[in-house]
């Protein structure tokens, strides 16, 4: 008996699969990877080498991964959800254990001749299990606050690996969005006030606890001339070159403060910088309306499907860019703490390029299913 007969709509064709890929948003997301190959070309002084070549090339291997994942049917990651989870975290044990250390912190691990970096790959297992989790629930159950307890224990078990590494950035992603989809499942709002009172509370016990360069950062945070020449410097020569950059920007390959290195980390964190100070405030608005744009196919995408699943995985996905955009932002204007958070498909990196780029793929992929019919899933 067909799927058609039980009333259970058929998966959509091959062809009308590949016709329901959002091929807009696979443009503006390869607008974006070219504007990363601008500014890594520039930040390297008109060279192709170290940086620029090799995002290129990380662009065109993680658009293939986007487009295969795009074409998979939900029920297959809803069946691997809980897999790729424990798989991270298995990762993440491995990195404190064996882990390369590099600028201060182990976040690394070396399989042959690559590096991968097993918190970024943690962001996305984290939206996966939350959206399995959320798809088994009613909304009434969902807002009850014993079902919430095995969410936390997700979210917190992550957090609390990637902390010790340390990177304290990407440890807020996680936080923030597993909170996130916590929020869009329908969790009562009391408990997010019970949570930040708790968290305010426990900031004393925190400060303790925090690794010294990472007081500096938030020390600086409020007060960015207390060390100028010291932790204060990054952010310093960070205003400093997108002041300089004005409204249209000193003109490609004429920024000063990243071609003299005077911007630290001009090609990973601090590349929005490297970006405005020769193109302007205009080029850096742009550069937000493309995320903003993907962001927007994002919202549009979760609000059409019609299982939960592909409706909380959309929003956690969403949720990630958004909070990869707004903290890599937000830290290079001097609105928050430096924390390490890249600016995605822009900055240098082959784990943020590919994870991002898979995330986009699960993205794409619950437009293309839009209309399947997923079972319950069972926790």
């Amino acid at each position: 008996m067909t799927s058609l007969a039980l009333g259970v709509p058929s998966p959509p064709a091959f062809s009308e699969r590949i016709w329901r890929i959002n091929w807009g948003m696979v443009l503006v997301l390869t607008a974006i990877a070219g504007i990363g190959v601008v500014a890594l070309y520039s930040a390297a002084g008109g060279r192709y080498e170290p940086w620029a070549a090799k995002h290129a090339i990380r662009y065109g291997a993680a658009l293939g991964v986007l487009l295969i994942v795009a074409l998979i049917h939900p029920r297959v990651w809803l069946a691997l959800a809980w897999p790729i989870y424990i798989g991270a975290m298995l990762l993440l044990v491995a990195v404190d254990v064996i882990g390369k250390t590099g600028m201060g912190a182990q976040r690394w691990l070396m399989l042959g001749p690559m590096q991968i970096q097993p918190s970024e790959i943690a962001k996305v297992a984290v939206i996966l299990v939350l959206a399995r989790y959320y798809h088994g629930l009613t909304r009434e159950q969902a807002a009850r606050f014993l079902y919430t307890l095995p969410p936390l224990l997700v979210i917190l078990a992550p957090v609390a690996l990637v902390m010790v590494q340390p990177d304290l950035g990407t440890a807020m992603m996680v936080l923030l969005g597993g909170a996130t989809m916590l929020f869009v499942a329908g969790v009562r709002l009391w408990m997010f006030l019970a949570a930040i009172v708790g968290a305010v509370g426990f900031m004393p016990f925190a400060w303790s606890f925090m690794h010294e360069y990472q007081r500096k950062r938030v020390l600086t945070f409020l007060d960015p001339d207390r060390d100028p020449l010291g932790a204060g410097y990054h952010i310093t020569q960070s205003k400093i070159a997108i002041g300089s950059g004005g409204l249209f920007g000193k003109g490609f390959l004429q920024g000063t403060q990243a071609s003299l290195n005077f911007l630290p980390e001009k090609q990973t964190d601090f590349i929005f910088t490297t970006f405005v100070e020769e193109w302007g405030l205009a080029g850096g608005l742009g550069l937000l309306a493309l995320f903003a744009l993907v962001l927007v196919w994002g919202f549009s995408i979760a609000l059409r499907s019609q299982h939960h699943f592909g409706r909380m995985l959309a929003l956690g996905v969403c949720a990630m860019l958004f909070f990869y955009v707004f903290i890599n932002v937000g830290m290079v204007t001097g609105l928050l703490p430096v924390v390490g958070v890249p600016l995605p498909l822009v900055s240098n990196g082959g784990t943020a390029m590919i994870v991002v780029m898979f995330a986009c793929g699960l993205l794409i992929g619950v437009n293309v299913y839009r209309d399947a019919q997923l079972p319950r899933a069972t926790h």
